[in-house]
């Protein structure tokens, strides 16, 4: 298969690659089962060589102007993850305390993939959820990419994982916030000009903006609705009873962590980290959502990831 070059820059003529193919994937798990969205790019002849899972509130269409361009070189799967685009699981806010249902569903994923192992890529939660899948499915992944994910300090994580403690997230202004977002408008165009250069938005382009937003709305008899509601949302934010450290020290091949500048949700240090196969390094001028505001950067990593 061809390669797309090196050196930070990649043919953008790749856009005119072909557009993702939707798949279902069924998920049958202790969290509920159902049907798992995944968007398909590349040559469908040829293995999975990278499994690509979004951020939280985001979903897997909003990464098409970051993942389209490979299609070219790679065969990528981006699922939408629970709660998320149009995934079909059950997604019940109402007393979560952690992760691992994403984490579970990558699982599912991974054993769904015909072929060798694959690389297994992520943003913020979805690189979180993907090294703790990482960490009970090692011969299913043949390395770890992660953009900024959510890695508290250790003793924030232990405190977490304490009943009392963990409940106490559930009023921290980052999880009043999201349940406050605004979740039906009359319109795509509505949203669009309601999230244009605000808030997390700030520095999209419309392309990207509008990508997020085909996946991002449903619509209903009310209008066009969040398909991740802000209550799934607030959830993911508050839900910090896992370990992304043990998982860490359980997998044992190759990890590259890039985390961003400004805003970083990750605690790893990037010298000192004491594994051989953890890379740990900072974007320069970068925010937490650096792959849609630096995607060169993010997109040139994904590659050499995966080959």
């Amino acid at each position: 298969m061809p390669r797309l070059p090196r050196g930070g820059l990649i043919d953008m003529d790749a856009l005119a690659l072909s557009a993702p193919r939707r798949l279902t994937v069924p998920i049958d798990n202790r969290w509920g089962g159902g049907e798992m969205a995944v968007l398909d790019f590349g040559d469908p002849a040829r293995p999975v060589d990278l499994i690509f899972a979004h951020a939280n509130g985001f979903n897997a269409y909003a990464y098409r102007t970051l993942l389209q361009p490979l299609s070219g070189a790679l065969r990528i799967w981006a699922p939408d993850l629970r709660g998320h685009g149009r995934t079909r699981l059950p997604a019940q806010p109402q007393g979560r305390r952690s992760w691992k249902d994403h984490r579970d569903d990558l699982i599912a994923l991974l054993d769904a993939v015909d072929g060798p192992p694959v690389a297994l890529a992520g943003h913020s939660i979805g690189g979180t959820s993907g090294l703790l899948a990482a960490a009970e499915r090692p011969q299913r992944v043949s390395r770890l990419l992660l953009l900024d994910p959510v890695i508290w300090r250790r003793e924030i994580v232990l405190a977490m994982n304490l009943p009392l403690i963990g409940r106490l997230a559930e009023r921290s202004p980052i999880v009043a916030g999201a349940l406050k977002r605004r979740a039906l408008f009359d319109s795509r165009d509505q949203a669009l000009a309601a999230y244009r250069g605000r808030g997390a938005f700030k520095g999209w382009s419309d392309m990207m903006l509008a990508d997020y937003l085909v996946d991002g709305l449903a619509e209903t008899d009310r209008g066009f609705e969040l398909t991740c509601t802000p209550a799934w949302e607030a959830s993911n934010y508050a839900a910090q009873a896992h370990n992304p450290w043990r998982a860490l020290r359980r997998f044992s091949r190759p990890v590259r962590v890039m985390k961003s500048e400004s805003g970083s949700l990750c605690a790893l240090p990037t010298t000192g980290v004491g594994a051989s196969a953890l890379q740990v390094e900072t974007v320069a001028g970068a925010g937490h959502l650096f792959p849609m505001t630096h995607p060169d950067i993010a997109r040139e990593a994904l590659l050499d990831a995966a080959v």
